[in-house]
């Protein structure tokens, strides 16, 4: 029976999350539009330009190699796998022992080393460009998040999202500065693994400054849909973690429970658009940085980070 439900409810969670990816970027859109005046395009809209970008045909460059060809499944596929792995409306999924940060963080790295693969295969200028741009951002962003999962771990004992999750719905933790710290830096760290302003603006093509763009002006049709779909799935799997760690109030426990869930998802779908609220009048309020100013902006997560955990250590020691 329990293996039962643990199934159902990994099931039901992919449904939940794939209808969120699916209504995430477009919905942020048109709370951009209405923010600035405008009417805005239907939250919807995404959705039309994949689908019918998927029934085009990819046009590959003369020199591409197999890489062009297979790093848009990839980069969809380890999305799609971590995204299974953290929890929404529910805890005790089927793959909740797998639900660890440290192999999250990694499945993040294969699908932005694809994407960076993939921008420098078909050898133009700008596709180099932006992957140098990415993965040296990455070389910040990557030690900020694994400093998050620290101060985590020292928390619960453990880097499983089931055990965090846990220990943050019981409320025994209280207010700590090293948890505001971690929350400020993985804040950051979000901002930049998903190429959101002030990181990067996803809305535009200007050549001095895009990032993710620039990795992408080769992908077409099929492909091009693929790597929009992944960019999807990690904008919901970030905010999704950020629901999982620090917002965990709402979750159904572990078990059989058809109205525990019901409000478990009523309460994760309103964590989610709380969040994309916030984004939104975030990119709203706020320019767009100059890139050589990135790798302060990732510093500054990153020493946060460090920080929360230095000072978690020492408060544990001196208690």
């Amino acid at each position: 029976m329990e293996s039962l439900a643990a199934l159902l409810t990994q099931a039901l969670h992919l449904l939940l999350v794939l209808l969120a990816a699916a209504l995430v970027e477009g919905c942020l859109r048109w709370l951009k539009a209405r923010m600035q005046g405008r009417i805005g395009a239907s939250p919807l809209q995404p959705l039309r330009d994949f689908r019918k970008l998927l029934r085009k045909r990819p046009v590959l460059a003369e020199n591409a190699s197999w890489i062009s060809r297979a790093a848009p499944y990839a980069g969809v596929t380890v999305a799609l796998a971590a995204l299974a792995l953290v929890p929404s409306f529910a805890r005790g999924m089927a793959l909740a022992p797998l639900a660890d940060l440290v192999l999250i963080a990694g499945l993040l790295a294969a699908g932005r080393m694809a994407l960076a693969l993939a921008g420098m295969d078909a050898g133009t200028a700008f596709g180099g460009l932006g992957a140098a741009r990415e993965m040296s951002f990455a070389a910040l962003a990557e030690p900020a998040l694994l400093l998050v999962v620290l101060v985590l771990a020292m928390l619960a004992g453990s880097t499983g999202l089931e055990a965090i999750g846990t220990l943050f719905q019981d409320g025994s933790l209280g207010l700590r500065v090293s948890l505001g710290m971690a929350l400020v830096a993985m804040l950051a760290v979000a901002v930049a693994e998903n190429a959101r302003i002030p990181v990067d603006n996803p809305a535009t093509h200007l050549e001095l400054t895009m990032v993710h763009e620039a990795m992408l002006l080769e992908a077409s049709g099929r492909h091009l849909a693929l790597w929009q779909a992944a960019s999807a799935l990690r904008l919901t799997l970030w905010l999704a973690l950020l629901a999982a760690i620090f917002f965990p109030f709402g979750t159904a426990p572990v078990g059989f429970a058809p109205l525990d869930w019901a409000v478990g998802a009523l309460a994760w779908l309103a964590k989610m658009g709380v969040l994309c609220l916030a984004l939104a009048v975030f990119e709203s309020a706020i320019a767009k940085m100059r890139v050589f100013r990135v790798p302060e902006f990732l510093g500054t997560a990153l020493l946060l980070g460090l920080l929360g955990a230095l000072l978690l250590f020492l408060s544990t020691r001196l208690a």
